[in-house]
């Protein structure tokens, strides 16, 4: 299974950050982070625009679910089916959202191991004759950020740039005074708390490993954003 990972992921990720920092005037491995994030986000752009519908679709149903909770608090069968036959007519999976991430996170992962594993020695010997292996490649952005190491900077923007992303999916609820519905405010508490603890993984991981890995986070975040903001905007 790791020979199948690398050479489908792993390999190809590897060898296509090395061959944009060798075309790159400069050779900026910044730069090339940039150029490589925005490709892999063109490759999963309908996985994405997928994922960002249906969360949003989801958004949107929420004050009809919220009504079918309150109708069958004391009934969970009946709500069950009520909820089943909501997301039917309305043609919405709820499921449909956690799929397309699912399919992405070999890609992150990938991303995780190149970052990690470092640009060299080892990892250099798996790029392809036709790419052309640099002897060394430079961790130096724009003459003073050492990607190879953790950056603060890029970590604490990262992580506020996951918190913009996951604030503009949160729909403001009316605050539930039902007694028979306290289910729905623990729910709203749970999505509260994971709004802010993401951005707080994320800065720990940008603080953990190097800021190669932050930076390609936090494009591919601003990314999200903006085709976030383009779907709602369309809508």
């Amino acid at each position: 299974m790791s020979a199948i990972f690398n050479t489908i992921f792993y390999q190809p990720i590897l060898n296509l950050l090395v061959y944009l920092y060798n075309v790159i005037p400069g050779h900026d491995i910044g730069a090339a982070i940039i150029v490589m994030t925005a490709v892999i986000k063109l490759i999963l752009l309908p996985l994405s625009k997928l994922s960002i519908n249906s969360q949003k679709a989801m958004q949107e149903l929420q004050p009809k679910l919220d009504e079918l909770k309150k109708k069958y608090a004391n009934n969970k069968e009946e709500l069950g089916k009520a909820m089943m036959q909501l997301y039917k007519e309305e043609k919405v999976n709820p499921f449909s959202s956690c799929l397309p991430l699912i399919i992405q996170l070999p890609f992150l992962w990938a991303v995780f191991q190149v970052f990690r594993d470092g640009l060299g020695g080892k990892s250099l010997e798996l790029v392809y004759s036709f790419v052309g292996r640099p002897e060394i490649i430079n961790p130096i952005s724009l003459g003073f950020i050492d990607l190879s190491k953790p950056n603060i900077i890029l970590a604490v923007l990262a992580g506020l740039a996951q918190f913009w992303q996951a604030k503009m999916m949160v729909t403001k609820r009316p605050e539930v005074k039902d007694p028979g519905a306290k289910d729905e405010d623990l729910m709203a508490m749970m999505n509260k708390q994971m709004l802010y603890f993401m951005p707080i993984l994320t800065v720990f991981i940008g603080l953990t490993f190097p800021g190669g890995l932050a930076l390609y986070w936090l494009v591919t975040t601003l990314l999200t954003v903006a085709q976030q903001l383009y779907l709602f905007k369309k809508k």
